[in-house]
């Protein structure tokens, strides 16, 4: 299998560049192996429209609670209607898709299910919401092989830099 993690602010413009980037990758690989993917926003769209591209099989994985898949937040909502039009198999994975541990706890899952991981990450460390660092880290921990994708010129969100950020210091930190 081939996961893929990643930021999940991404502008449409970064998205179609991640895109194009990912199904460079996977066209490269000789290995047939489906990719496998977590529903959410971010990465989770351009790395299942370039499994397909690339004639592979989708399996996407939705939140259960128990048999039933669990409700997903309104963000992911219209991601997920695109991600099963792709899949050929949706598989069912008991986690809260609203906590971000339980999306981490269930991420761990799928990496450890796979041989790569393809990680669409801008090199920051973690800000406490998003694990894209945490998860490229437990793969490498894991013997996962890692390939991280990010373009030249890709940018997460309306402001964030095209080069790995660097922590804030404490005259700058966003307060809540």
């Amino acid at each position: 299998m081939i996961a893929v993690v990643g930021h999940e602010e991404l502008p449409p413009d970064t998205s179609a560049m991640v895109e194009r980037e990912l199904r460079v990758r996977l066209e490269r690989y000789a290995d047939p192996a489906p990719g496998l993917v977590r529903v959410g926003s971010g990465a989770s769209v351009p790395f299942a429209r370039a499994v397909r591209a690339s004639g592979r099989q989708l399996v996407a994985v939705l939140p259960a609670r128990g048999a039933v898949p669990a409700p997903l937040p309104p963000r992911d909502l219209e991601p997920a209607r695109e991600l099963m039009a792709l899949a050929e198999e949706v598989r069912l994975l008991a986690y809260d898709p609203a906590d971000r541990d339980s999306r981490v706890r269930a991420d761990e899952a799928l990496v450890a299910r796979s041989d790569l991981l393809l990680a669409v990450w801008d090199g920051s460390p973690t800000n406490g919401r998003d694990a894209t660092a945490h998860m490229v880290a437990y793969a490498r921990a894991h013997g996962v092989r890692v390939e991280v994708v990010w373009p030249v010129g890709a940018v997460r969100g309306a402001t964030a830099p095209s080069v790995p950020a660097a922590r804030p210091s404490c005259r700058t930190k966003e307060r809540r």
